[in-house]
């Protein structure tokens, strides 16, 4: 029987660091309870908002074990498992199935600001990760990765890959993107989603986005807006969308990947919020912004430790 589609949010699971900057996995386990105790739907782990590119390999292999045997299928989990090697990507990818994951989240390869693939290039990494597993890929299309990926090409290799199938688009006017690949790639376009923290969620799901993947610290949030829209109801949705996009865009444009940590630091879910070093601490009058939007909402993450 085919996997019925993931749809709703899944948000991405920061990585909890202690004073030290070590792991904190008593922190970690507890910031996965909370998340899921807020409606998520699913989660995301080792993407970028949890800092991937500070840990080890060790390090992500313990994240990933120990975060998918905490969630214990409790809801699905997409790992993250970017790399520029195609082998590399590929092996990642397999552990990570065998570990769990109900899906991977791969960036196109690409390093630093200038090192880059072509779209030949592009297509032959992610068929050579599908080889690899049999579960499904999502395609992160975000600027980080600096990587042109034209409609034409994320249809073709939706229709002709086996397992690329979702498609976190989160690239600036998404929606327009959104709905031209959903045109252009029919039914093997199973997974449609919204990112960047869903400041762009409403016109996203209008466009026909199914999935959002924010920030971690209030997928209740999220649910209020998502679930209505899903149900038909779209004026709650709009409704529900202007009460929530002050935090939102605070997030997207202040607060950045230290917001969940802060949020759930407020809200006594861990007991340090410290990105690692060398990224630079959020300053008092910064999360002071972002705590005050957050109290007027209450979301479950202020008051889950407490």
């Amino acid at each position: 029987m085919a996997q019925a589609a993931y749809r709703g949010v899944f948000p991405v699971v920061p990585t909890i660091f202690d004073a030290k900057g070590a792991l904190d996995l008593e922190g970690q386990r507890r910031a996965v309870d909370c998340m899921i105790d807020a409606g998520s739907q699913g989660l995301c782990i080792l993407a970028n908002f949890s800092e991937q590119f500070v840990l080890s390999d060790a390090e992500r292999e313990l994240l990933q074990d120990e975060i998918l045997g905490h969630v214990a299928g409790r809801v699905p989990v997409i790992v993250t498992t970017t790399h520029f090697s195609s082998r590399l990507c590929a092996e990642r990818s397999r552990r990570a199935q065998q570990a769990g994951a109900a899906m991977v989240m791969i960036m196109p390869p690409y390093h630093g600001a200038t090192i880059r693939v072509g779209e030949a290039g592009v297509y032959e990494f992610y068929r050579q990760v599908s080889e690899a597993i049999s579960i499904p890929i999502m395609i992160q299309d975000a600027p980080v990765a600096g990587t042109p990926l034209p409609v034409p090409l994320l249809a073709r290799m939706a229709q002709e890959i086996p397992n690329v199938a979702y498609f976190k688009i989160e690239v600036p006017q998404a929606a327009s993107k959104l709905r031209a690949l959903i045109e252009a790639g029919g039914a093997a376009i199973e997974g449609p989603w919204d990112g960047e923290e869903a400041i762009t969620l409403l016109a996203d799901l209008d466009a026909g986005a199914t999935g959002a993947m924010t920030g971690g610290g209030y997928p209740d949030g999220i649910r209020q807006i998502t679930d209505p829209y899903f149900a038909g109801d779209r004026a709650a949705a709009v409704a529900a969308y202007q009460r929530w996009l002050p935090l939102i865009n605070y997030e997207n444009r202040q607060a950045g990947l230290l917001a969940a940590k802060a949020l759930m630091l407020e809200g006594g879910v861990i007991r340090c919020d410290a990105g690692r070093h060398p990224l630079a601490p959020m300053h008092e009058a910064v999360r002071a912004g972002l705590l005050e939007i957050a109290r007027g909402l209450d979301p479950v993450v202020l008051r889950w430790g407490r």
